[in-house]
């Protein structure tokens, strides 16, 4: 990912959409907001990539000319040194939750917990202007990080094409019963997806069970592997168009 994000930094537009998303006043203090689009947006695509997989923090724009400033120094005086000014995103190690690949396009995804909304907005400039993506047209199922979506959340660890037109999607910690609906409906919407069934794996919210695809994988088209203790407990459902 971080070769893909430092290819895809290097297009100007990328980068703007990007920094545009993610150097906001809700997310960075408002009186060091310019400062820090200043210094970002001085960075070749590599170290950019960097910075926004790894965080940035008060001391490392300090080092850049900043350490007099005021804002800079009450943050710091006030939360400490190692204040982020952006979050560290560690997660993006886990790739296969941000989007999910279902037959011909893709969703990009809310994730569960808020320490990981901006590795969405990472994976969806990817396919949005990497020109390995870009180009093609990829078709967005559902899902956009610049909107919020309250308690509809989806992992890419739960959904699972299985063939035949459908789609098995686990309902655990991290997928709501209120994203599995609205990506049904946006799936059954389009023609283009060819999708006629959502089954849904109602599962224990516990951590035991994060995600379906750790209690119940596929190995082969008529060969998984489970978990008994949580999936004997898994109640299902299915819906269709209509």
């Amino acid at each position: 990912m971080h070769n893909l994000l430092a290819e895809t930094l290097a297009l100007p537009e990328a980068r703007k959409w990007i920094l545009d998303q993610q150097i906001v006043p809700n997310e960075v203090s408002l009186g060091i907001l310019n400062e820090t689009r200043s210094f970002l947006d001085g960075l070749a695509p590599r170290a950019l990539a960097e910075v926004l997989i790894g965080g940035l923090s008060t001391t490392e724009l300090a080092k850049e000319g900043y350490a007099d400033h005021e804002e800079l120094k009450l943050i710091r005086e006030a939360v400490g040194i190692t204040e982020y000014l952006l979050p560290p995103l560690p997660n993006t190690l886990y790739t296969r939750d941000t989007t999910c690949w279902i037959y011909g396009g893709v969703t990009l995804n809310p994730l569960y917990w808020p320490a990981r909304h901006e590795e969405t907005i990472l994976t969806t400039a990817i396919y949005k202007f990497h020109p390995d993506f870009g180009e093609a047209n990829v078709n967005v199922w559902w899902g956009d990080p610049t909107v919020h979506h309250g308690t509809a959340t989806l992992e890419g660890g739960d959904v699972m094409p299985i063939g035949n037109k459908t789609v098995l999607i686990g309902m655990s910690e991290r997928t709501s019963h209120q994203a599995i609906t609205q990506l049904a409906a946006a799936l059954f919407a389009n023609k283009h997806s060819g999708v006629e069934r959502v089954m849904i794996a109602a599962m224990p919210k516990l951590r035991a069970a994060m995600h379906l695809d750790t209690v119940f994988t596929f190995c082969d088209r008529d060969v998984v592997t489970l978990y008994p203790a949580i999936v004997n407990q898994i109640k299902t459902f299915s819906t269709a168009p209509g």
